[in-house]
């Protein structure tokens, strides 16, 4: 047991520790404070930097000047800021610029078809041999739910019209199918026999399978010149399997809201649409990523939603607070509701959930309940830059959900350019 002698020396040597190095306190605190890297526009206003007791400088470039620990950007391009204390290098920071970058952003509903690379698998059905025997071929080649049929017998499967006829082929010739699939990223390749089903006289393999998947979502943004867009927010995955559709083609249409399904505790809601594959096409799908849909659209045919061009919020400037959010409610009219962003990640990184949201906005709650499904990819404004856009609805809670960062989806269309590894280990 220590004595109260020891305690009081415990105490003091404590006491003299914190007095000493309360002076350096702040200095630590700005100097926690500064950030690995540095990402802002070429347009943007001057960065104000932490400035702990340490000497800043800055790589000789054309692209940021450094006066007085404010960073102005110059143009696009990398950089790099380094702390000295004592002539030691103490913390480096990347900085990049990006090029000037102005969408437009949208709220408009829009139906979508995706036309998978092959066809999915989606299920395994048995087929009657005879009276009491049933199989199912593609189950024994281990063929299973969520692969990718991309080749049968040499020939590539673009569609589920094109299994049909080497089935029946083979079937008649009494030959087994080589099939190549795509599990994930790995190619595999297997055979299957062909079964005559005694019910309906045909040769089938027992699988379900699918090549196209269709439903709604609303467009996020746009380049007016280039066409560009984004949409979702997130990526579109098969009802089924639950995995990310890998895509061949796709493409949007107009939609018109015709009701909206309330959402309530533990149960999403949804907004009722109706379009036709057969209407003019907006735009193609090229991409369906973790972070949306992507190709490009016909401006002109786009409804209009009186918005014009806005500059974009990096992950560093989204800030908690009011924001708005631009999506239909009801035919073809684009409004504009408010919301809070209750909490923003500081991402250097692409992440899906950047932002937590919340409905704040009287009209929409009593509306939709807060965010339903149809809703992804409503565009979130704040402080009259576009900052990201709505991606999920917290089930227990349809009033709140998630954001993503802009900066990520504009990266996927291709209207910023990604930072490769090379680039970054450079």
């Amino acid at each position: 047991m220590k004595t109260p002698r020891k305690i009081r020396i415990y105490i003091g040597i404590v006491m003299l520790i914190l007095f000493v190095s309360f002076p350096f306190l702040n200095d630590m605190k700005q100097f926690i404070m500064i950030p690995e890297k540095i990402v802002t526009f070429a347009d943007q206003q001057a960065i104000q930097l932490p400035t702990p007791s340490s000497v800043l400088t800055l790589e000789e470039n054309e692209q940021v000047d450094l006066d007085e620990n404010k960073l102005s950007p110059q143009s696009k391009g990398s950089s790099q800021l380094v702390y000295t204390a004592a002539d030691v290098p103490v913390k480096k920071v990347d900085v990049e610029v990006l090029k000037d970058t102005k969408v437009i952003p949208g709220g408009q509903s829009v139906g979508v078809k995706l036309q998978t690379t092959g066809a999915l698998v989606v299920g395994h059905h048995l087929i009657n041999k005879d009276k009491k025997k049933e199989d199912s071929p593609a189950e024994e080649a281990n063929i299973q739910v969520g692969d990718v049929i991309v080749e049968m017998n040499g020939s590539n499967i673009k569609q589920m019209k094109d299994v049909k006829p080497i089935i029946k082929k083979a079937g008649k010739n009494n030959k087994p199918i080589h099939v190549k699939l795509k599990r994930g990223k790995e190619v595999i390749d297997t055979n299957i026999n062909p079964i005559l089903d005694k019910r309906n006289k045909t040769y089938q393999i027992g699988l379900y399978i699918r090549d196209a998947a269709a439903g709604i979502g609303t467009i996020s943004f746009y380049e007016e010149d280039t066409g560009k867009y984004g949409a979702l927010g997130h990526t579109i995955s098969d009802a089924n399997t639950k995995k990310p559709l890998e895509i061949n083609n796709g493409k949007i249409v107009n939609s018109t809201v015709t009701s909206i399904e309330k959402g309530n505790e533990g149960i999403p809601g949804e907004k009722q649409a109706k379009f036709s594959m057969d209407d003019q096409s907006l735009g193609n799908i090229t991409k369906n990523t973790p972070f949306g849909i992507y190709g490009k659209l016909k401006p002109e045919n786009l409804v209009e939603n009186n918005q014009k061009p806005l500059p974009v919020a990096l992950p560093g400037e989204v800030k908690e607070g009011p924001a708005q959010i631009l999506t239909v409610l009801e035919g073809d009219e684009v409004q504009k509701f408010d919301i809070e962003i209750v909490n923003s990640v500081r991402q250097n990184h692409p992440g899906t959930k950047g932002m937590v949201i919340k409905v704040t906005d009287k009209q929409l709650l009593e509306k939709t309940g807060g965010i339903v499904q149809g809703m992804s990819g409503s565009p979130i404004i704040q402080d009259g830059k576009l900052a990201g856009a709505v991606t999920h609805v917290f089930v227990n809670d349809p009033t709140s959900g998630y954001g993503v960062h802009v900066q990520w989806m504009l990266e996927e269309a291709d209207i910023l350019e990604k930072e490769t590894s090379e680039q970054k280990a450079s």
